[in-house]
């Protein structure tokens, strides 16, 4: 992998990861979002190539078994596969990005075992607050809720093998905090070129 930074940012469906991500990227330059590739069929509104790659089922799969594998991270939900390019997010980092990557943990875990990327886990304030958003949003029904909190459940108890935990209590709060990591880790990261470069006394 080259030497920008990947980061990986996965959360609780409900937790506003999504409006966080955007209002920080908006915010910060040098990022790239990764586009992921899947063989679901694409919804009103969603376009090719900006919202997810939309790709056959074998043609994913090949994308898959070529050696090194063609994705950072996969996974089959509801019958449909989704996938993180490799060469993507590489040519991403070769045109001097840091990549942001949309991922669940099941992919996370993937990550880490192909690359070595900077690892952020947004949460709720509690289950009791991401259940109010979830009905708030009007948009799932209670059997949907029931199921979207049980999985919350399991998913923050993953929060502990991030590097970074940001509780989303207040979203400009939350905002600030992922920004304050990413300088931190490009700083981190030039600190680290400096150290190979300058020469030993």
């Amino acid at each position: 992998m080259a030497e920008g930074i990947l980061l990986v940012v996965s959360a609780p469906s409900g937790c506003g990861k999504t409006t966080i991500l955007k209002q920080v990227m908006a915010k910060i330059s040098g990022l790239a979002f990764s586009v992921s590739h899947t063989t679901r069929q694409p919804r009103l509104g969603e376009r090719d190539g900006y919202d997810y790659h939309f790709v056959g089922k074998e043609e994913f799969i090949a994308i898959r078994d070529q050696q090194p594998s063609g994705f950072l991270e996969w996974a089959e939900v509801h019958g449909n596969f989704y996938g993180t390019s490799r060469r993507e997010v590489e040519a991403l980092s070769a045109a001097g990005k840091d990549v942001v990557l949309d991922i669940d943990i099941q992919g996370a875990e993937q990550v880490r075992e192909n690359a070595d990327p900077v690892t952020v886990f947004i949460s709720p304030p509690t289950l009791e607050e991401l259940e109010r958003r979830l009905r708030g949003r009007g948009t799932e029904s209670p059997d949907d809720i029931v199921f979207r909190l049980a999985n919350a459940e399991n998913e923050m108890a993953a929060a502990s093998r991030y590097r970074y935990l940001i509780i989303n209590d207040e979203l400009d709060q939350a905002v600030r905090d992922l920004q304050a990591i990413i300088t931190a880790e490009r700083r981190r990261r030039n600190k680290a070129r400096v150290s190979r470069t300058v020469p030993r006394p």
